[in-house]
């Protein structure tokens, strides 16, 4: 049903707490996972209009988060093989929504299954504004991990 799952993922507790379903997925005849980083680049793009910060110190700030995120996404690489799904890793760098729509569609996912909320909760009341904008927008079925 769900041969190709999207996994986009912030590494917040609710984000790996759905990969806990994605495993439960296999036995559904699940192949593929892709597992998706979304490095928001508007973060650094605000940081970066703080007069007391050097573009040295941008620039390490966003070698420290693609260090982060390749470590993280190894890791669920990793126990995802360990489960015997074949894994794609991608971390990209633009508005998580956005670049989460964009592969969907390039990777041709069956499914996407995201966490609720992620780690800004701020802005959010109800659902996360990224898995909202997800669900509101996304051509494929959305599988949201509640917290």
């Amino acid at each position: 049903m769900f041969e190709k799952i999207l996994y986009p993922t912030d590494f917040s507790d609710v984000s790996k707490k759905a990969l806990d379903y994605i495993k439960q997925l296999k036995e559904s005849g699940t192949k593929e996972v892709v597992v998706l980083h979304v490095i928001d680049e508007r973060e650094i793009e605000h940081i970066s209009h703080l007069p007391e910060l050097s573009l040295d110190l941008k620039e390490e700030l966003e070698k420290k988060k693609e260090e982060y995120a390749n470590k993280e996404i190894r890791a669920i690489e990793k126990e995802l093989k360990e489960s015997g799904f074949t894994v794609k890793t991608r971390i990209e760098k633009g508005i998580p929504f956005r670049d989460i729509l964009k592969v969907e569609e390039e990777e041709n996912a069956s499914v996407v299954v995201i966490g609720s909320h992620g780690k800004s909760c701020i802005e959010e009341m109800l659902l996360g504004s990224v898995s909202e904008k997800v669900v509101r927008k996304s051509n494929r079925p959305v599988l949201i991990v509640r917290r």
